[in-house]
């Protein structure tokens, strides 16, 4: 089997929330509101073997298992564009962008074999797919592999901080126990978002004041964006919470 694919540079993807590496979060701290998002996984999903990889296991009171991906992300509602994105539809950073977007349409969260039916574009989007474009993906293996290798890689290397952070994070609110699991029940699963403050606080960041000065700005000007549309108020008290923990973090 073989997929073909090229990026027409419609933008369309670049909407809505952008998953990253750490390090990738602390880089652009001045560029995205970050938050935590925990994302529940059940068994018997395709997914499951690399988020148990990946991501932490957490117990639950039945004694069962729940395997979480924990992803520093660019929190930003469906319908607002990356601040990235010119008006052109270009990238605005093309020359240093995130991990993320350098794998697009790739996703390294998710077994190599399982990556063609990624390369369907959704409802909207313009990717060419013809035969005309290049070959990306071929027996079950990617083509042109560097970005989802070194993806991959960096994922792999921040494994001890998030788990670190789960630890520390259901230590100190349990609750968000019952949270993932009800989160695992819905039919089409759901997320869960903590702030990034509370990484910034477990992984004990040494320039963790200096990322909050930089996150600080970012999340004030979203809850100003949000505050007047009912229909992002979850996006806007997240903005809001956020801003009041990074405030104590960057004195």
């Amino acid at each position: 089997m073989t997929q073909r694919f090229h990026c027409t540079a419609c933008g369309k993807c670049c909407y809505g929330q952008l998953p990253l590496t750490v390090n990738d979060a602390f880089k652009y701290a001045d560029r995205f509101p970050l938050a935590m998002v925990w994302t529940p996984v059940r068994q018997g999903c395709k997914d499951f073997a690399m988020v148990s990889q990946l991501g932490a296991t957490i117990k639950l009171a039945n004694r069962k298992e729940l395997v979480v991906l924990i992803v520093p992300t660019a929190y930003i509602p469906p319908s607002y564009p990356c601040p990235a994105l010119a008006p052109d539809n270009l990238c605005g950073i093309h020359a240093d962008k995130p991990a993320r977007c350098r794998t697009m349409p790739f996703y390294p969260y998710r077994d190599e074999q399982f990556q063609a039916e990624l390369l369907k574009p959704q409802p909207g989007w313009t990717c060419d797919t013809s035969e005309s474009a290049p070959l990306v993906f071929a027996d079950k293996k990617i083509v042109f592999r560097e970005d989802f290798d070194a993806e991959r890689q960096e994922l792999e290397e921040q494994i001890p901080q998030i788990r670190r952070y789960a630890d520390y994070m259901l230590k100190y609110t349990p609750q968000l126990v019952d949270s993932l699991a009800k989160v695992s029940l819905k039919p089409k699963g759901g997320q869960v978002v903590t702030s990034l403050s509370s990484f910034l606080t477990a992984i004990r960041h040494p320039n963790a004041q200096q990322i909050a000065q930089w996150q600080l700005p970012v999340l004030n000007s979203y809850a100003e964006k949000t505050a007047s549309e009912p229909g992002l108020a979850e996006f806007h008290r997240h903005y809001i919470s956020g801003a009041k923990e990074m405030q104590y973090l960057a004195r």
